[in-house]
């Protein structure tokens, strides 16, 4: 062995100086490096780093890709929301707006028989004779013995000339008033104006409340990446789309209500009777109020001449002509289509409320392009959706911290228009909570002057999103919407049930 050492030694040697002879690298140095390689540790951290690095960029694509669609997610949840609820308040302001009309109609009806009297002046012809009748009782009265029926027939003497005055200049300004206000109250009612303007808003508010959905839908898109703007489709729980109803059947339109005129295919007779009743009903107090203001005068002051209650017989005599002669079956206030009360039997109230007063609103949107497609992939075929519901309804009165007293009560008669006017505050501050003696008067009541009816009389429609539970929520899901602008096919969800929707999902 020592041998053998010394003979590689020295032929390492001589091929050391050969090659620095020839110029070329140094193989004793260079060999004893490649020997040593399996045991030299100098640049592994590189390998590390380098699978490192790999494994932190997958990591983080991952991450911004879930990111992205998280956050793709929450964009479509609030634009359905959005869109549900924007397009809803356009329906129930459909609602409130046949409301409104109906008074208008009602109002249009007392304030034609107030100035029909005002022009005929019929009252106004029994006035002397009555005046008259009191001057004569008036004589007996001066010539009695009695020194206070002596003074009461002075002073209806000197009244009566005034109560005549006041009747002659009422009706005079009554009359000015009639000339101006009928050739703008009888052709409302001969061309049937409001009626018509019905029928137009019953048409059009589920066109512009599926206008509203689109747009608000489309307004969330934002940065869209290529992918186009969300399509956002309002669905009834009959699965039609907002609009696409047939407008000639009534219990196909997405407003629930009758005319009780024109729908010939429901039961008129009981439309017809419930339209006239309220007309007469409401028309009448509207008349009452119209007398009640104009006679106050006559009520405390001039009651001699007994104009007020010959005014009040005239007018209601020309409401009755103008409601029974003049227009029987027509300028008939809309209905509710279907008014569900508690005593219904046999008809669930959230069923009731999820046929006729439920919407869904679905946004759909192309597939968003994944990061590293490579390695990521979204295993639904078909675009991406997301839903809401939402309801209109005629909310309940809420609590509120009540004062009694002279100067507030409670009017039972609300008639659904706007809120009853509170009397101004008093300087005492109303307290949180009912403690001590000096507070025990505040009481808790229902805030007043709002209506609780569910119907066409009542303005106080309103909007709530609710959660989306309607039996009709899978077959909404998977039928495509007959609108233009679809982004592709829809997610196919197999035979998965409303029940199975509402178990994995969160809304």
């Amino acid at each position: 062995m020592p041998g053998r050492r010394r003979l590689l030694a020295g032929f390492g040697a001589m091929a050391t100086l050969a090659s620095r002879r020839a110029g070329m690298p140094d193989v004793e140095k260079h060999g004893t490096r490649v020997l040593c390689l399996h045991r030299d540790e100098h640049g592994a951290m590189s390998i590390v780093s380098a699978f490192a690095v790999f494994l932190f960029t997958i990591l983080l694509g991952m991450v911004m890709n879930v990111g992205r669609h998280a956050d793709n997610k929450i964009r479509m949840q609030n634009a359905a929301d959005a869109a549900a609820y924007s397009g809803t308040v356009v329906v129930a302001r459909g609602m409130n707006g046949l409301a409104f009309t109906n008074h208008l109609l009602f109002d249009v009806f007392a304030m034609t028989a107030f100035m029909r009297e005002a022009r005929d002046r019929h009252g106004e012809a029994y006035v002397p004779e009555i005046l008259a009748a009191w001057n004569r009782e008036a004589g007996k009265f001066a010539g009695s013995d009695f020194e206070k029926f002596e003074r009461l027939g002075e002073a209806i003497i000197q009244k009566i000339p005034c109560e005549q005055e006041l009747v002659f200049r009422y009706s005079e300004w009554a009359a000015a008033a009639s000339e101006l206000i009928l050739p703008v109250t009888e052709p409302i009612l001969a061309e049937r104006m409001i009626p018509e303007f019905q029928r137009a808003l019953v048409t059009a508010t589920p066109e512009l409340a599926q206008t509203a959905a689109r747009e608000i839908a489309e307004q969330h898109s934002g940065v869209s990446r290529g992918r186009g703007p969300m399509l956002g489709v309002l669905w009834r729980t009959d699965v039609l789309p907002v609009g696409n109803e047939n407008r000639d059947d009534p219990m196909e339109r997405t407003l629930p209500v009758v005319d009780p005129v024109m729908d010939l295919l429901l039961d008129q007779s009981q439309y017809l009777n419930t339209a006239r009743r309220q007309r007469r009903d409401m028309a009448a107090h509207l008349l009452r109020e119209w007398n009640n203001r104009a006679m106050i005068a006559f009520d405390r002051e001039a009651k001699m001449c007994q104009f007020s209650a010959l005014w009040r017989h005239f007018t209601c005599a020309q409401l009755n002509h103008l409601l029974d002669v003049e227009y029987p079956t027509t300028n008939l206030p809309h209905l509710i289509r279907s008014e569900w009360t508690e005593e219904m039997e046999g008809i669930n109230g959230n069923d009731h409320l999820d046929a006729y007063f439920t919407l869904v609103a679905v946004v759909y949107w192309d597939k968003m392009p994944e990061m590293m497609p490579g390695l990521f992939r979204d295993p639904i075929d078909g675009c991406m959706t997301a839903y809401a519901q939402v309801r209109f309804f005629v909310p309940k009165n809420r609590l509120v911290w009540w004062k009694p007293g002279p100067k507030q009560q409670e009017w039972a008669g609300n008639i659904g228009g706007h809120h009853v006017e509170w009397p101004p505050p008093e300087d005492e501050p109303e307290p949180e909570e009912p403690g001590d003696e000096e507070e025990a008067h505040w009481e808790i009541h229902y805030s007043p002057g709002l209506s609780e009816e569910w119907n066409l009389l009542n303005q106080h429609w309103t909007v709530q999103l609710v959660p989306a539970t309607t039996p009709a929520l899978a077959t909404i899901l998977q039928t495509a919407p007959p609108v233009a602008g679809m982004p592709g096919a829809l997610p196919n969800l197999g035979d998965m049930s409303t029940e199975d929707i509402v178990r994995v999902s969160p809304h």
